[in-house]
């Protein structure tokens, strides 16, 4: 069989890699893929080895974002890391290459990863370039779109200005071109050493690209010689390093839930709080977009992460000693790199912190007692106060937004978007874009026991625990009830006695699940709670 999808005599006695390539053309995040794991077998043919190509999954969370089907999108995760971890067991690989572009292809790709321990390396397709707006010149991408949709429903933007957005913003391929989930994720893994140095800040097309992807099948190969393992590179303080750069970089509260669900498959403790503890002494640098200036191309320009990862050592900030698949420790890959040009302000310096501390705040209170994750950059304020406006679903909350039933002074809650509730947990762009499009950033919050875009700012808080579905307190809020959300204080509350809480949980009843079979209804059945990560695989023994 392995004679007739290429193997010659000799190939039987070199070491098989197996390249997991999550090419499609669903969405631009992937379509270049193809040709990128192509280039990662061709790398591991020259250095000794054989590939074996095999492909898994994607979904595009833009394209389904704001629909029902974005209910698929965590769920995603779980298929890759399922099928990633199943091919490769199955063929019995001796290492993997695994390359990912879209938001869950990254951490369902490092969950199999972990799960295998076998020799790997992860490997990011890269970013998009950005658009260029026709009439300003200005540079667009995803979230141009998304916020333009506000414009438009504020009165702001005509239907042909709309269209001018949405036609320049997504020029090609790579994945969305701010710090939103994807580019987050991959910097979060090249800084826990799972991928070659500045793999996370490369264009999805061109040269470099296309030579991180031989290089990572030779270092998987030399990891293989050296018997290095993933969870030999995967250790808390791994975690730690890789939390310090999501928090530097400004990154997406996705980070939260998919750092948990890989240090879950590496058998690694980790927590909410140890967000909130690596976020007291971590500032914000990077002044990127959603809530800040650039794109991750600008980034790209300057010299990428490594940089970045630099100043972070020499701070204190990161543990230099561990081990990357480089086959180098932290420091060892920093030792020759360079700062920042002088004349960027992209990375600011430690003396001018975008913010102090950490944008990512866990918030608990009497709303979550299980915690929930913000990202408050400090520019909407540190602390909203307003009345309820209670939604059981993200249509109706869009809708309600755009028609200007949200007015001022409102906390607009949406549930029934958890993990089980949804079922899948909803990213929140379309509400959040809406609100920032219609110029309320400053002027309403939004809470909800979904999740959020990396596009997503504002006065936002997500992945509230205990969820409605589950009897979580978010379930018996009412319209015009008061929400607090304190970043300073780190809590999110609701002004009611304990007694009228009591009374009111005691009355609240479940909802029918709204789904009873396929793969929404087995993830339902499955899946933790959004603190634990929202991973499927919790009975098994660690």
């Amino acid at each position: 069989m392995l004679r007739a999808v290429g193997f010659s005599d000799a190939d039987f006695a070199k070491p098989i890699v197996g390249v997991a390539s999550t090419w499609s053309m669903v969405t631009p995040c992937n379509m270049h893929i193809d040709q990128l794991a192509r280039d990662a077998a061709e790398g591991a043919d020259k250095a000794g080895g054989k590939a074996i190509i095999f492909g898994t999954i994607t979904v595009s969370d833009g394209i389904s974002m704001g629909t029902p089907g974005m209910r698929y999108s965590l769920v995603s995760r779980e298929v890759i890391a399922d099928s990633v971890e199943t091919v490769a067991g199955a063929e019995g690989f001796d290492a993997v290459v695994a390359i990912g572009g879209c938001d869950k292809n990254i951490p369902g790709c490092v969950m199999a990863l972990a799960r295998l321990n076998r020799p790997s390396v992860f490997v990011y397709g890269g970013t998009i370039l950005p658009g260029i707006h026709p009439g300003t010149q200005k540079e667009c991408d995803i979230v141009s779109v998304f916020e333009a949709v506000g414009q438009h429903a504020a009165g702001k933007l005509d239907d042909q200005g709309l269209r001018e957005v949405e036609a320049c913003s997504i020029p090609g391929p790579g994945s969305c071109g701010g710090m939103y989930t994807a580019n987050t994720m991959a910097s979060a893994v090249e800084a826990m050493g799972m991928s070659l140095p500045n793999s996370s800040t490369q264009l999805a097309i061109g040269a470099e690209k296309r030579e991180d992807c031989r290089a990572a099948s030779r270092a998987a190969l030399g990891l293989l010689k050296a018997g290095i393992r993933p969870r030999d590179i995967m250790t808390r303080k791994a975690f730690e390093n890789a939390i310090t750069v999501v928090i530097a970089l400004g990154g997406s509260t996705n980070a939260v839930l998919h750092l948990l669900a890989i240090a879950h498959s590496a058998n690694v403790k980790l927590s909410i709080d140890d967000f909130t503890r690596i976020g007291k002494r971590v500032p914000v640098l990077a002044d990127l977009r959603p809530s800040g200036k650039y794109g991750v191309s600008h980034l790209v320009r300057i010299g990428g992460l490594p940089p970045l990862m630099k100043m972070l050592l020499e701070k204190g900030l990161l543990h230099g000693e561990c081990m990357t698949v480089t086959g180098r420790t932290v420091a060892e890959n920093l030792k020759g790199v360079g700062p920042y040009p002088a004349d960027q302000d992209v990375i600011r310096p430690f003396s001018n912190p975008v913010k102090p501390d950490s944008h990512l705040r866990i918030l608990y209170g009497n709303l979550a007692p299980g915690g929930s994750v913000a990202k408050i950059s400090g520019k909407e304020g540190l602390r909203f106060s307003g009345r309820a406006i209670v939604f059981e679903s993200e249509e109706t909350a869009l809708a309600a937004i755009l028609s200007g039933k949200v007015k001022a002074g409102h906390v607009i809650v949406i549930r029934n978007e958890g993990p089980v509730g949804g079922p899948g947990m909803r990213e929140m762009l379309a509400p959040t874009s809406a609100v920032m499009g219609k110029g309320l950033g400053k002027e309403v919050g939004l809470i909800t026991d979904g999740r959020f875009s990396g596009g997503s700012h504002g006065f936002v808080v997500g992945h509230i625990t205990p969820e409605a579905a589950v009897g979580g307190p978010i379930g018996i809020v009412k319209n015009g009830d008061t929400i607090t959300i304190d970043a300073v204080g780190n809590t999110l509350s609701l002004d009611l006695s304990p007694k009228e809480i009591k009374t009111r949980q005691k009355a609240w009843r479940p909802k029918k699940s709204k789904e009873t079979r396929g793969t929404l209804a087995k993830y339902a059945r499955l899946v933790t709670s959004a603190s634990e990560g929202a991973v499927t695989d919790k009975n098994e023994p660690t």
